[in-house]
């Protein structure tokens, strides 16, 4: 009964958080310019009924702001996610086959966990020119060591069994006993490992276009919102930072509890609780 209990509650999370998710993506795209434009006569506007979170000093409504910003987010943390698991698997299917491979790959995991992640996102993005394509390849590029690590134990541990042995003896290639054996095992590891990197690419790319090293500032963000609002903040204009940033915690915090629950539900260690 825990166990189908779990599991309900995994698949509850996992669809609240799906139509969480697509129904800001929608919102985002379907929502006009002109709902976040500048209006200097609703400049500095509380909440209220017509603008739930307030205006900024331009006069533009925060909350449709926050709405284009998330949808922001969310898509640079899927693809940035995306794009760093499906590198975790395939460096840590790498270092598993062979020594020189597994030295390689050892040593630039170290080495790129030995950088803060910040900065190195600053890095990369500012020299591919920031915007969203520098910005998308710093994240990817810095977050999945600790996956693939995962991974290569696993890929050790699954080429022990005795039925990659039978596979080898009975002539099947390496390609064909990856794609049949060692891919169906690590699909639980990417999908967890994918739900757990994503809440982290939407803070680093907060985090980042909020220090002005990301998205360019006309192109709505959590993290330039964020970063406007701090210039705001003495003129007791409080909602134009603790709004968006309220928002944006609890769709991280969606996303965490999520990908914690699809991990214990993976787990043969916890899955049978």
């Amino acid at each position: 009964m825990n166990r189908l209990n779990r599991r309900g509650r995994t698949l509850l999370l996992l669809s609240a958080a799906a139509l969480t998710f697509a129904g800001i993506y929608a919102l985002g795209l379907l929502l006009p310019e002109e709902a976040a434009a500048a209006s200097y006569l609703d400049a500095g506007l509380p909440p209220s009924f017509s603008h739930p979170f307030g205006t900024d000093t331009l006069g533009r409504d925060l909350l449709a702001r926050t709405i284009k910003g998330l949808s922001v987010s969310i898509t640079v943390g899927i693809f940035a996610s995306l794009i760093s698991a499906v590198i975790a698997v395939l460096a840590g299917a790498a270092a598993a086959g062979s020594k020189t491979a597994d030295a390689c790959i050892s040593w630039l995991t170290d080495l790129v966990m030995s950088v803060p992640h910040t900065i190195l996102v600053i890095l990369i993005s500012f020299a591919l020119g920031r915007g969203m394509t520098g910005l998308l390849a710093g994240i990817a590029a810095t977050h999945w060591c600790s996956l693939a690590r995962l991974i290569r134990a696993e890929v050790l541990q699954l080429r022990a069994q005795q039925y990659i042995s039978i596979s080898r003896k009975l002539g099947k290639t390496g390609g064909w006993i990856l794609i049949h054996h060692l891919l169906p095992h690590l699909a639980p590891q990417f999908f967890t490992g994918l739900l757990l990197l994503f809440p982290h690419a939407v803070l680093h790319e907060a985090s980042v276009s909020f220090l002005g090293f990301g998205l360019p500032p006309e192109q709505p963000a959590i993290g330039i919102i964020l970063s406007e609002s701090m210039r705001s903040l003495s003129a007791g204009m409080w909602w134009s930072a603790v709004l968006p940033g309220l928002t944006l915690v609890l769709v991280i915090l969606l996303t965490d509890k999520l990908g914690e629950q699809a991990r214990m539900l993976l787990d043969p260690f916890h899955a049978q609780e």
